[in-house]
């Protein structure tokens, strides 16, 4: 089975490191991830994603491109407060999530450790394909939260983690993009985040390490 859950090789911390220690090997970690040329592979070496040396642009950029990222120069968008830096491939199709709304969100990703330069996992295979991640999404005047839903014995993250909790990271998308399923060749949103340990799952805050995401939201029948 591809890397479902696979690798549970997240980097464990040393001891003698200092939370500062480790806070600055984070920084150079992802620094160095966005000025190389990467294929991230699966465990039999496919590609699953490409991702070129990025171009980043400050939120006040973004919002003059009508919050969009021009994929052709492989532009994120970094948010300054959270260390968050977005990629908006697609905003996809239908309506944004408005304030007061719920919906229940399907979510298919690939979860990539930076600082291990490793695949952690993925639900974007054929074993999640009857079960993937379900997002119980919330928008309260602006402020996004989530969970998991587990239903159906959860998904990828959920068995990875063993936590109905959303990164804060993948929450951030839903005040730009669309939610709504694909009825044409535009297709759904799909977004690329790089996310360090304070916006992510609990394993990369506990050990501090940043990870790289691609994920595509589509709303759930």
């Amino acid at each position: 089975m591809l890397a479902a859950i696979i690798c549970l090789s997240a980097v464990s911390c040393s001891k003698n490191e200092t939370y500062a220690e480790q806070k600055e090997k984070e920084r150079k970690a992802i620094a160095n991830f966005l000025s190389r040329d990467i294929s991230i592979t699966n465990s039999v070496g496919d590609t699953l994603i490409h991702v070129g040396r990025i171009n980043v642009i400050t939120e006040e950029q973004f919002l003059k491109q009508d919050s969009m990222t021009d994929v052709e120069k492989n532009e994120y968008v970094l948010f300054g407060g959270t260390g968050v830096y977005m990629q908006i491939v697609r905003k996809g199709v239908g309506p944004k999530l408005e304030s007061g709304q719920s919906k229940r969100i399907i979510a298919r990703y690939t979860e990539f450790n930076i600082l291990a330069d490793s695949v952690l996992t993925s639900n974007d295979v054929l074993y999640f394909s009857t079960t993937p991640d379900i997002l119980d999404v919330t928008n309260s005047y602006g402020t996004f939260t989530a969970s998991f839903n587990i239903e159906n014995g959860g998904g990828a993250m959920y068995r990875a983690y063993q936590s109905t909790e959303v990164p804060s990271g993948w929450l951030i998308p839903f005040t730009y993009i669309h939610i709504g399923r694909q009825t044409s060749a535009e297709g759904i949103s799909k977004v690329r985040l790089i996310i360090p340990h304070t916006q992510g799952q609990s394993q990369a805050r506990s050990s501090v390490y940043p990870c790289f995401y691609e994920i595509r939201y589509q709303e759930m029948r």
